[in-house]
Formats: structure tokens, sequence, C-alpha cells
């Protein structure tokens, strides 16, 4: 550091006396006249002292930013009381407890103990550059200190003079050349330009150079000639430009010669400010006559409009903060800014600037990208490395830049050479790990593929491959560039094969990987033979034609997926939280005491599931039956495993819980009986109504339309019953399920219109009711037919 010996005189001099006792303190020796006089200079120089009082003011913020038990330690004893209730206080904090030899303890011992070694070396690192405390105690004392603020209050003002009088001379001689400048920029050639593609505007919105499109190689030619017809112009235009950039300098020179511009210091710092505007006006027109933004017809460089105001913008941006940067750190050394101070000042404009070049990089990946790759069709070692580099050139772009700031910055001795040893050894080995993972996807994609026979066989195996190649696809990346990282590592000189050999959280976190790895594929397997088997059962089902069983293991199927999918995730995790070092003890006995609550709560629903799968093992009624289930007749719509669903035949629908069923009455199980009940008048024949009812049948089994669903004759039983009045004769023809209930209307209907024709009577009861009358009324008779309808039966 500089003005190391006047440092250390005002350092004793400004320095509070330390409390000692009166026996160990030394007695401080005289100061000699040269120690007097060069604290006397200190004291009177405004630049000297104000990098004394900046040196103090960054140590005593060095000292406060000590941790306060490395201050206290002294006042341990003091503070027994407080330090005794702290455990008591942090025991009340509930805490997650790990295992102590487990997987998880050893994990976070390590994070701990890496985070601590980070911090330690990243501490290190920082106090190697000191400048920011530094320079905000120069900024503070400039700001604060009467001298230092007036002597900064004349610079300003000298500066603020010397740039209005080099503006003034700018715009005067910019006016001046405004003409020959404009009669310029028409005479120039327009030419052939690379056209610019459509979109540009949206493009620049998007803070993303254009790309030009491709020209012909005749555009090209015409193209070269439009470029050499310009240089004689655009060098005049250059030359056009600098004259009001130099006026300005001038100008600015002669304000900093005058009595305007002071003393020395005060005549540096103008000069400071004044050059650097000059330079970046110089870079700026320099940069306006190659791009050109506002047109294109003096641009020497083959880009769009868009990627003329795009490059412009940040040449700008790079432009001042560079220049300036610099200039400013000069004004600051000037000023009495101490050296740290100042080299921190140019290496934050030196990250400023890297971070817009890394901004830049990304914002024009794609246009870089698209030149870097090979034309459509190339082939040859070279074709192959633009390509390889296309995607990646920015990744290589950013790694350069932040390498070579961070060895610039924290100036680290061959750190060119060593970033570079390390970018090869990262280039070479992720070409590697790209190789080993083509051939792997390549092979993962061949085995990927199913065997036709093997795809008949096992139906759903293609769609769950497919479900599962991405994953496996990414397990095998993940696999092959953490392989890379380790080796890329172990080049580096880190000893990681080491560390996961020999160390004891290495083995046990490569124990704990290998276990999570086996259980997680052991879950998977078993879920997909489970549902394998399941799709091959239902496949078999299919060929055999037993639909169902197939319907019914298909009403099953999703409660068996998901019972087999909840046992499976409740079993692979609980492996993983043991292995994680997670006492799982706690986790079964809280699962055991919801799984009673829920089980007390949940009663019915549980009844529901339970009765509802037997009943459909049991094969009791399938979608579409007829049944009468709890009083309720209807067809069944759908069956989950909790409820069933009856259309009624008025259109109504009945869900019923399977708690509810006791019995259910299925009209659909192959057999539907289509009964045959008569009753006719007591004086009929009953051999003839029953050969009139035998030859109906016999009728209706020749017809296409009812004989496939009648599966016998009439099987007429006899008499069921008579009495005074009628005869009924019973009887049944078997149908098929589906059949009954059409046979035995077309049957009914039939059997009117034969009876009509054959004269038999059906029975027709009536009732004869004996009204008295008064002795002297002759006795009536009379018949009500209403009555007669309501009876069941009477005599004549």
């Amino acid at each position: 550091m500089r003005h190391t010996s006047w440092a250390a005189i005002a350092l004793a001099l400004l320095a509070a006396p330390l409390p000692a006792r009166p026996a160990e303190a030394p007695a401080a020796p005289p100061l000699s006249a040269a120690q007097a006089q060069e604290a006397m200079s200190v004291l009177t120089d405004p630049a000297r002292r104000a990098e004394v009082i900046a040196t103090l003011q960054a140590i005593i913020r060095v000292d406060e930013s000590r941790p306060a038990g490395a201050a206290a330690k002294p006042a341990a004893p003091a503070a027994a009381t407080p330090a005794a209730a702290a455990p008591a206080a942090a025991a009340a904090v509930p805490k997650v407890q790990l295992n102590p030899d487990s997987l998880g303890a050893a994990v976070v011992m390590g994070v701990s103990g890496f985070l601590d070694s980070l911090w330690t070396r990243a501490v290190m690192a920082a106090r190697t550059v000191q400048s920011l405390p530094l320079l905000w105690g120069w900024v503070v004392v400039m700001v604060t200190n009467p001298l230092a603020h007036s002597i900064l209050k004349s610079a300003v003002w000298r500066v603020a003079v010397a740039l209005a009088a080099g503006f003034a001379a700018e715009t005067a001689v910019s006016w001046l050349l405004g003409r020959p400048v404009r009669v310029l920029g028409a005479r120039a050639p327009a030419g052939s330009d690379p056209a610019e593609p459509p979109g540009a505007a949206s493009t620049e919105e998007a803070g993303e150079p254009d790309e030009p499109a491709t020209p012909m190689p005749h555009a090209r030619r015409d193209a070269a000639l439009t470029l050499l017809r310009r240089l004689p112009l655009v060098l005049t235009r250059l030359v056009l430009d600098l004259l009001p950039v130099a006026a300005f300098a001038l100008a600015g020179h002669v304000v900093a010669a005058s009595e305007i511009g002071g003393d020395e210091q005060s005549r540096l710092v103008v000069l400071a400010m004044v050059d650097a505007y000059a330079i970046s006006a110089a870079v700026m027109s320099f940069s306006s006559v190659m791009l050109s933004p506002d047109g294109r017809r003096l641009r020497l460089l083959r880009v769009s409009d868009a990627s003329a105001t795009w490059a412009t913008r940040w040449i700008r941006r790079l432009t001042v903060v560079t220049v300036f940067g610099f200039a400013i750190a000069e004004v600051g050394a000037a000023l009495g800014m101490s050296t740290p101070a100042y080299d921190g000042l140019l290496k934050i404009c030196g990250l400023i600037d890297h971070l817009m070049l890394g901004v830049m990089v990304l914002q024009s990946r794609r246009t870089v990208r698209d030149r870097v790759r090979a034309p459509a069709g190339a082939t040859g070692l070279v074709a192959r490395l633009r390509n390889a580099l296309a995607p990646v050139w920015h990744w290589i772009a950013l790694f350069a830049l932040a390498a070579a700031w961070v060895g610039w910055a924290l100036e680290i001795r061959n750190g060119f050479v060593v970033i570079l040893r390390f970018f090869l050894i990262a280039v070479v080995d992720l070409a590697l790990a790209r190789l080993v993972l083509i051939v792997l996807l390549g092979a993962l994609e061949r085995a990927g593929r199913v065997d036709p026979e093997l795809a008949a066989r096992y139906p759903g195996l293609e769609s769950r491959l497919a479900f599962y190649h991405p994953l496996v696809q990414g397990t095998a990346r993940a696999v092959v560039y953490t392989g890379a990282g380790v080796l890329m590592l172990e080049l580096w000189g880190v000893p990681i094969f080491s560390w996961f050999v020999d160390s004891l959280l290495g083995h046990r976190l490569a124990s704990g990987l290998g276990t999570l790895a086996l259980t997680l594929a052991l879950a998977i397997a078993v879920w997909e033979a489970a549902n394998a088997a399941l799709q091959a059962h239902l496949a078999r089902l299919a060929r055999e034609q037993q639909a169902a069983r197939s319907a019914r293991l298909r009403t099953l199927l999703p409660l068996l997926r998901s019972a087999l999918l909840a046992t499976i995730l409740v079993v692979a995790g609980l492996t993983v939280l043991s292995e994680i070092g997670i006492n799982i003890g706690p986790l079964l006995a809280g699962a055991g005491i919801i799984g009673v609550a829920i089980g007390f709560g949940s009663q019915k629903l549980v009844q529901d599931l339970i009765t509802g799968i037997f009943l459909l093992l049991e094969n009791a009624m399938q979608v579409g039956d007829w049944v009468t289930v709890s009083g309720l007749s209807g067809t069944v719509e759908n069956l989950s495993v909790r409820t069933i669903r009856l259309r009624a035949t008025d259109g109504s629908v009945h869900i019923i819980p399977f708690s509810a069923v006791t019995s259910v009455t299925n009209t659909n199980r192959g057999l539907g009986n289509a009964a045959v009940n008569v009753t006719v008048s007591y004086a009929e024949d009953t051999d003839r109504v029953g050969n009139i009812l035998k030859d109906i049948a016999a009728t209706m089994r020749t017809e296409p339309e009812f004989g496939d669903q009648m599966l016998s004759e009439l099987q007429l039983w006899g008499v069921d019953k008579m009495d005074g009045a009628s005869v009924t004769l019973a009887g049944q023809i078997v149908c098929t399920d589906a059949g009954r209930w059409p046979v035995q209307r077309e049957f009914n209907r039939r059997l009117k219109i034969r009876f009509q024709e054959e004269g038999v009577e059906i029975y027709n009861p009536t009732h004869t009711v004996v009204v008295p009358q008064a002795p002297d009324l002759p006795r009536a008779v009379v018949t009500h037919p209403a009555l007669a309808r309501t009876a069941g039966g009477g005599g004549q």
C-alpha cells in the first residue's frame, strides 16, 4: 500500500490508549522530529489525510464485521447464566430426528462441513480483495469531510465548464458539417445488400440480432463490389464524424490549460473527463461508420438493420462503462483514493463489461449458431466439427468470459493457463460422454422395439415401453453426465473416487443411492409385471370369448391397480425413508392410528367396497342386465366398486350402495321363461283350449323372428286351478333371457285373436247383488256391472 510510513505514524497519533493494568503498561517512546514532521505533512495534505481516514474507517468496519463471539470471549464467565439457558430454549424447538449412523445424518454432517470449508475459502478469497470497504470509505470521506468536499466541488464545476465548452464546440462543428454529411449519404451507392429477413422488428424487440439471409454466389459478388465502392465515402464520413470530436477535445483541453483548470490536481480531473468523452465519441464514430444503424447505404459490414442497431447499442454501453469507469478511477486516484480501492473500482467495471458481454452472447446465440453450422448437405471433418460446435458455442463463450474475469480479479498466478487446462479437460470429457450417450441411447432404442409376435402376446407392451422411454433416456443421460462430472473432477485434481471409496460419507452415500435405485427399480418392475399379467389375462379372455368374466375383471381392474399402487408406494417410501435414516416406527404407529380412525369413521364405505367386490366376483349382475335390487328394478347402467346405477322403465335413475343390497333378482342369466296362464269359462273344453295354445307356440317357433328366441315348445302343465265359474290352464315356453318378454307379448297377442276366431270365451267374472225390498213390493234382482268387475267371483 502506498504511503505506508505516514499511515503508520498517523495511526500511532490517532489511536486511543488501550486499558491495561498499570504494572504492565510500557512507557511510550517520545516522537522524533522527523516523525512529527511526517505526521504534520499528512494532516496538512488533503489527499493523504483522506487516505488515512478511509483506511481507519475500513479497519473499523472490518472489526465490526467480526463475529460477536470472538469479541465477547473475555466476558464468557459473566454470561454463564444466559448460556446455560440457551440449551433449554433450543431443546424446546422441535427437530427432525435422524439416526446417528444413517445416510441422512452422514449427508447432513458432510454437507455442513463442506459448506463451512467453502465459506472459509470464500472469506479468504474475499480478504484478498479489500477494495469495496476502502472504496466506500473514500466516497464517504469525499462527501462528508469539509476539506475533501470543497476539493470535490471545485473539481466538479471546473469539469462542468470544460464539458460545456466542448459540447458547444462539437455542436457548432456538427452544424457546419451537416450538409456535407447529408450529401455524402445521398451519393452513396445502394448496391446489393444481404436481404433483411422477415420479422426483423419482432426480433429486435426481443433483444436478439437478426440473421441476414444467406445470399447466392452472384449476390455475394455484387455485394463485394458495392462495399468496395462505398469504402472512400465511408472513410470520408469517418473524418467528418471525428471533426466534431476533435473540436470537443480541443475546447476541453483549452479550458483545462487556462486559469479555469486550477491547480495540477484539478487539471488532471478535468482532462480525465474530457478525454473520456472524446475517446467514447471516437469509438462510437468508428462503429457508426462500420455499422451505419441509420441506413445501409454507407454500411461496410454485411448485417441487417436490426443487427446493426443491436450491435451499436451494445458497443455504446461497453464503451461508456469501460472508458468512463477508467476515467473515474483516475479521478479518484487524483483525489486521494487508495490503491486497493482504485484496483477494486477497475475490477467492478471489468465485471460489468463481462456481464454485458455474457448478455450479448446469450442474445446472439441463435444467430451465431446458424452461422457456425455447416451448410445443408456438407460432409467431412470440418462440417462435423461445425455442427458439433454450433449448439454449444455460447456455453464455451460464457465459460471463457467467466474464467477470464475470475483469473484477472483474483490475480491467480498462471490463471489463464490453469483455466485453459480445465477447459480442455472439460471439452474432452464432455465429448467422450456424448459418444457414450449416443451408443447407449442407440442400444435403448433397439431394445425398445417390440416384435409383432411379442406385441400380440402381450397387448399394451408397446404403449408401456413408449411411456417409460423418456424416463429411461433421462436416467441414462443423468448417469452418463454424472459419471462424466465425476471423471472431470478427478482429472481436475479433486479426489472424488477416493472420497467415495475411503470416506465414510462417500461410502454411505454410494450404498444409499444404490439401495434407493434398487428399491425404485423393484417397485417399477412389480407394478409393470402385475399390469402385464392383468392385460395378458384380459387378452386371453377376449380370445376365448368370455365376455362376462372379462367385463367383471375390467370392473375390478381400477380397484386392483389402485390397491397395488398404494401398496408399492407405501413399501418403497418406507424403505427410502429408512435408508435415509428417518425412524419409521412413529410413522407406522401414526399410520395404524389413522387407519383405525378411518375404519371407524367409514364403516359403510368399507362395507360397500367389500360387498361390491364379492358381488362382482360372484358375477351377480352385469351392465345391461334387468335386475331387482332392494325393491327397485331397472337396467344396470354402471357398476362401480361401491354403487349400482339402475335405469328404470320410466327413465329415472336409481343409485344403490352395495351395503344396501341383501338380494339380487337378475332376469338375464341365460334363460327366460315366457309364462302362459289362461283362464277360460267353466263350460269350455280344456283339451281344445290346450291344443290351441300348443298350435300358437308351434307356429311362432317356425318363424325366424321368434324361433331363435324360443328354446322349447309350449310346456303345458295342465289345469292349474278351477272353481264353479272358471278353469285356469298353466304352462311356459323356455326362451333366452333376451327373448322372454318379446315371445310372451307376441303369444298373448295371438292368443286373443285365436280365441276370438275359435269362439273361446275368456272368463269374465260377475257379481250378483240381492237388494231386499219392502214387503208390499216384488223382489228384484239387480246385476251391477261395476260391482261385478271388482268382485273376485260369484254365482249366477
